[in-house]
């Protein structure tokens, strides 16, 4: 049992720095979180049920989830392919439209809760 123990409080250190290297490293991440804010914000603004709070931070748990391992695929192929190379666009173009998914997924969630809030759909 102690061991177990052990092994979750050092998983839980190398998630936290990775967490930190996410954040302090990449823009594109920390823009994420201020879009997250105002989104949580704005579910405020409509006024809308706890449901809608959760899937929201659903998707922001996965959108973060994905933007780290673009990240970690990012930092891989630099190390295997410093020069440009083919290989390496389609990797990180590859990561980028997985980053880019998960943003189209929240979008298409807060538009429809916002039109559903203003009686154009029933969500």
């Amino acid at each position: 049992m102690l061991k177990a123990f052990r092994h979750v409080v050092h998983a839980a250190g190398y998630s936290v720095a990775g967490f930190g290297h996410l954040f302090r490293h990449e823009l594109a991440a920390r823009l994420e979180i201020g879009a997250g804010i105002l989104s949580f914000v704005w579910l405020i603004v409509l006024g809308r049920p706890i449901r809608d709070y959760i899937i929201l931070l659903i998707l922001f748990c996965v959108l973060i989830s994905v933007e780290a391992l673009n990240t970690a695929v990012e930092r891989i192929v630099d190390k295997l392919s410093p020069e440009i190379s083919e290989f390496g666009k389609n990797a990180k173009d590859l990561g980028s439209a997985a980053v880019f998914a998960m943003l189209a997924a929240a979008g298409i969630f807060l538009v429809a809760v916002t039109a559903d809030s203003a009686g154009l759909i029933a969500f």
